[in-house]
């Protein structure tokens, strides 16, 4: 029957141990930085703009937050910096001709590659998706990948 005197519970038994700490995936929290606004959560549009933090938003959000002066105003922790709209650059970003993301349907039955991006960098041809690092300049915009910095060695755009 049970607990009738004849068991004896053990300690692994009778006391829960700590809950793990759920970890936050990788690839979903890459995707969000490099897909979708840091301000307004939407997808990616442009105009693109970026910050010296290196975070990516839609020049329409920016100035909407920059715009808004009511004292109720929710201070987001994302654009908390950002005081002017001369806190920011413009990207100047080089379609991926392999990236075919908002041209077909969105009937939901295409599968979407996480990986693709459909931005990529001019000289080397890598994504921008994540994976590889990617610098831009702020005297002009444009957006290298961190390899193809390393191979021009130079400070001045290559455009």
């Amino acid at each position: 029957m049970g607990c009738d005197g004849g068991t004896i519970p053990k300690r692994h038994e009778l006391v829960k141990g700590p809950r793990k700490v759920e970890k936050v995936d990788k690839v979903a929290e890459l995707v969000a930085r490099w897909f979708y606004c840091a301000l307004s959560q939407e997808k990616l549009r442009r105009p693109i703009v970026a910050c010296e933090l290196g975070r990516l938003y839609n020049k329409d959000a920016i100035i909407e937050f920059l715009l808004d002066k009511s004292p109720d105003k929710i201070p987001m922790e994302s654009a908390s910096h950002i005081k002017s709209i001369k806190n920011v650059t413009e990207l100047n970003l080089v379609d991926n001709p392999a990236w075919s993301g908002d041209k077909e349907s969105i009937k939901g039955d295409k599968y979407d590659d996480l990986q693709s991006a459909c931005f990529i960098c001019p000289v080397v041809g890598l994504e921008m998706n994540g994976r590889h690092r990617f610098c831009f300049l702020r005297n002009c915009g444009c957006v290298f990948s961190e390899r193809a910095l390393k191979e021009i060695k130079s400070e001045v755009c290559h455009k």
